[in-house]
């Protein structure tokens, strides 16, 4: 075996056991999860209240909480986020303009999610608070939007970057409107790779913590508006174990959460399936 043979097998060897280990991590905890809660999980746990400040009872106020939330804050970060990612990657060229934006999308994808929550807290709970509802799901949305906008803006702006410039120069030349290629032509193109943005934001959602701490509330009631109170599977796995200390009704939660998680994941890999094959 010579020396470059020999180096080639040993990154090899080396990256395949990141790999492994990365998948048996990734594994151990769905196994851990799992065993401890599935047995929690039955019609009655899915549907009923919470009880005992969440020691007892069921938790569909926190799914429907969760629902809520990520809707909302996807509605509304959406159109904000691709937004900004056509207009620095398909209306201005490089200048000062487009670092100083990207210095601060960058900027805010690092800024804690507690400071996110503090911030939204005083703004939207306190300041806007006629307007919003107070601890609301309006506030978490409204907090929920800033913390997703940089996931959204930077991967979609790179998907729109891997769309060819000869199918705008070739549109273009057509004598189409700017607008009329983005939408006809850029766009479909780019739109796995959109789409697979707003799955990484609702993943961020659904996963956070702190910063819904400071703005839904953390009720344990059903929310009937957007304007009541609430709280998510993650947030009410959180009180759950720490408040309560019954950790059944945590893993219970922590599986639900997890089988969410995964269907959330199995649907987008099919849709990102059936979209790759329609445009290419």
């Amino acid at each position: 075996m010579n020396k470059v043979i020999r180096k080639q097998w040993i990154a090899f060897s080396l990256l395949s056991l990141a790999t492994a280990m990365t998948v048996v991590i990734l594994l151990s905890i769905i196994f851990y999860v799992m065993s401890k809660g599935l047995g929690m999980i039955n019609v009655e746990f899915l549907t009923d209240s919470p009880r005992n400040m969440g020691a007892d009872g069921g938790i569909y106020p926190a799914i429907l909480g969760t629902v809520y939330l990520v809707g909302l804050t996807l509605l509304l970060a959406t159109p904000i986020g691709v937004g900004t990612a056509i207009y620095l990657n398909e209306y201005i060229a490089e200048s000062r303009l487009k670092k100083v934006i990207r210095f601060t999308t960058d900027a805010l994808a690092g800024i804690p999610s507690i400071v996110f929550g503090l911030f939204g807290f005083v703004f939207f709970v306190i300041l806007l608070g006629d307007y919003t509802g107070g601890w609301s799901i309006v506030s978490g949305s409204l907090t929920g939007v800033m913390m997703i906008l940089p996931v959204i803006i930077s991967a979609s702006e790179e998907a729109l970057r891997n769309v060819p410039d000869n199918l705008r120069e070739g549109s273009l030349a057509l004598g189409t409107t700017r607008w009329y290629t983005i939408k006809k032509t850029v766009l479909p193109l780019a739109f796995p790779g959109i789409l697979t943005s707003l799955i990484l934001s609702i993943g961020r959602v659904v996963g956070e913590t702190a910063a819904f701490l400071l703005t839904l509330g953390g009720s344990l009631l059903i929310p009937r508006t957007i304007f009541d109170g609430g709280r998510t599977l993650s947030l009410h796995l959180y009180m759950v174990a720490m408040e309560t200390g019954n950790m059944e009704m945590a893993f219970g939660t922590g599986a639900v959460l997890i089988i969410l998680i995964l269907i959330i994941n199995f649907i987008a890999s099919i849709l990102l399936k059936k979209l790759v094959k329609q445009f290419s």
